[in-house]
C-alpha cells in the first residue's frame, strides 16, 4: 500500500522523469487525477489491441513490452524501467495498442488521464519536446536492435541482448550480476532465438568463462570479451 501511495510522487518527481520540471500547480493537477495500480509477476497490463485511455508510468518494477508471432512465438520489442513510460508510442498516435506489456517482476504502474496528459502538453509545449527526444531514442535504440537481432549469429545475438540488460537496469551491488532475472524463454525472446539454442549457448558462454549463472542470476564474468562477441556478431 505504501508503495502504491508514493508511485504518483516517484514518477513526478524522480531523477529522469519528464514531468519533473514542470510547475508546482500542474504536478498537482497531475496528482489529483492520477490512479496507481500494484501488478504482480507475470500479471498483463495492456493487451495488443487494447485502446489506450491515458499514460502509463512505471514508477516500481520492470516491464517487458513485447509481441506475438507466428504460432504464438513471442519477442521481446522493449523493457521498461522506473520512471519509463509504457504505451504511450499508440496514445499519442492515437491508435490501439500493437503489443503487450507485462510485468517481469512485481511492479506500480500509475496512469494519468488523457484529458489530464493533454491539457498539460498543450500548456508546457517543452514537455513535448522531452516526450519526442524519448521517442526519439527509443526508436533509435529499436532500430539498432532490429539490425542487430536479424544480421548477427546466435552468439552475437545473445551477447548483444546481455549487454542491453546491464544498460538498461544495471548490475546488483556486485558489479557482476545483472539486476534482472529473466526467464529462459524471455531471454531467447530478447534475443530472437529458440529456447534450446538460449540455455545452449548461455551454456557455452559459462564455459569460456564469459558468464556465470544461478538460476535466472546472471553474472558477468568477462564484460570485454562479451562486448567483443556482440560487435564481431
Amino acid at each position: 500500500m505504501v508503495e502504491i501511495l508514493q508511485a504518483c510522487h516517484t514518477c513526478l518527481e524522480a531523477p529522469g522523469s519528464i514531468f519533473k520540471d514542470l510547475p508546482q500547480e500542474e504536478k498537482d493537477s497531475l496528482t489529483r487525477s492520477h490512479t496507481s495500480r500494484f501488478f504482480h509477476k507475470g500479471e498483463l497490463i495492456y493487451c495488443e489491441g487494447d485502446k489506450p485511455n491515458g499514460v502509463l508510468c512505471l514508477a516500481k518494477g520492470k516491464v517487458k513490452i513485447f509481441k506475438e508471432g507466428i504460432a504464438g512465438r513471442e519477442q521481446i520489442i522493449r523493457l521498461a524501467k522506473p520512471v519509463g513510460f509504457i504505451g504511450y508510442r499508440a496514445f499519442f498516435a492515437d491508435e490501439n495498442y500493437r503489443a503487450s506489456s507485462m510485468a517481469l517482476e512485481d511492479s506500480v504502474v500509475c496512469f494519468f488521464t488523457r484529458e489530464e496528459v493533454l491539457n498539460t502538453v498543450k500548456n508546457h509545449p517543452e514537455l513535448m519536446l522531452k516526450i519526442l527526444k524519448t521517442l526519439a531514442n527509443e526508436l533509435g535504440v529499436s532500430h539498432s536492435r532490429t539490425v542487430n537481432l536479424t544480421q548477427k549469429h546466435i552468439r552475437g545475438r545473445l551477447a548483444e541482448s546481455l549487454l542491453f540488460l546491464v544498460n538498461t537496469y544495471g548490475f546488483e551491488d556486485d558489479s557482476k550480476t545483472i539486476k534482472a532475472y529473466l526467464s529462459r524463454d524471455d531471454l531467447a525472446s530478447l534475443s530472437n532465438m529458440t529456447a534450446s539454442n538460449a540455455i545452449r549457448t548461455l551454456t557455452q558462454f559459462c564455459e569460456e568463462e564469459i558468464i556465470s549463472t544461478d538460476g535466472r542470476r546472471l553474472k558477468i564474468q568477462n564484460r570485454a570479451k562479451l562486448e567483443h562477441i556482440s560487435e564481431i556478431g
